[in-house]
């Protein structure tokens, strides 16, 4: 049905400041997404892959990175396998560090597939990828395998991989594979900003921050690249995104070629 609305009152939506935005629930590649995207008309520049942490689920990620709507930009946030709209895919045999690897190696399989159907859906764009946490084992993960990502964005993450936990042989072939204390050189020379919490006591700073800066700081010095790895640390930050982290987060997207354009500082209250 179409229906007119009125320039001087149109119709109420999401918005972003004074810039509207839409919000859409699509299942891509037999994947349960959320879509903040341009309204209907605007054109889409880029696309931002957005993925959270274990025992979470895409809504909670709804407005975080919704800024990047005003700048032409979809925002796509999808539930993580196992995850979500897809908890009961969960096998009864996992402990829970085998629950979130097995997550992480589903999700890293099944992301080619979501990114053609993004594609087919959105067009051929610039792609961003932000991941925390456990999304942050994926967004490091992909950026090893998956050549179409031109920005990674690994928060509150870590790459030391040390998981004695995890038992079942097709979890620990996958890390020993992507471990990227090991593997840091296998990622393409892309802009990489990998930020944390100096309170974080689920990845404390000096045993994942630093150990992880360090693995990616000499494969970018190696390369001769090392003005694409941004690292940030927050004081006081322990185990989230803050704002200003997610601002950082922002900036560094902004900074891309296509979007040379400041983006105002949000209020750290």
């Amino acid at each position: 049905m179409t229906r007119n609305f009125s320039p001087t009152d149109p119709h109420a939506a999401p918005l972003y400041g004074h810039t509207p935005y839409q919000i859409e629930r699509r299942v891509l590649a037999g994947v349960p997404c959320l879509i903040e995207r341009p309204v209907e008309g605007q054109a889409i520049r880029a696309i931002c892959l957005v993925y959270h942490g274990a025992w979470a689920a895409k809504e909670g990620k709804l407005g975080v990175y919704s800024a990047l709507t005003a700048r032409g930009v979809a925002v796509v946030i999808p539930d993580a396998a196992l995850h979500g709209e897809r908890q009961e895919d969960t096998p009864p045999e996992l402990n829970a560090r085998e629950y979130v690897w097995e997550s992480v190696r589903r999700t890293v399989a099944e992301a080619p597939a979501l990114i053609d159907a993004l594609q087919a859906l959105l067009g051929p764009r610039p792609l961003w990828l932000v991941g925390s946490s456990m999304g942050g084992y994926v967004a490091q993960t992909l950026m090893q395998t998956e050549r179409r990502i031109v920005r990674v964005a690994a928060l509150i993450t870590s790459g030391v991989w040390a998981e004695p936990d995890v038992r079942q042989p097709e979890l620990q072939a996958f890390l020993d594979a992507h471990r990227p204390l090991t593997h840091a050189p296998k990622a393409p020379l892309i802009p990489l900003l990998l930020a944390s919490g100096e309170a974080d006591l689920t990845f404390p700073l000096a045993v994942h921050h630093a150990a992880t800066a360090a693995a990616y700081r000499a494969a970018y010095a190696q390369a001769g690249a090392t003005e694409l790895l941004y690292e940030a640390t927050f004081a006081g930050v322990s185990h989230y995104t803050s704002v200003k982290m997610r601002n950082q987060v922002l900036q560094f997207f902004l900074a891309d070629p296509n979007f040379l354009t400041h983006f105002p500082a949000e209020s750290d209250a």
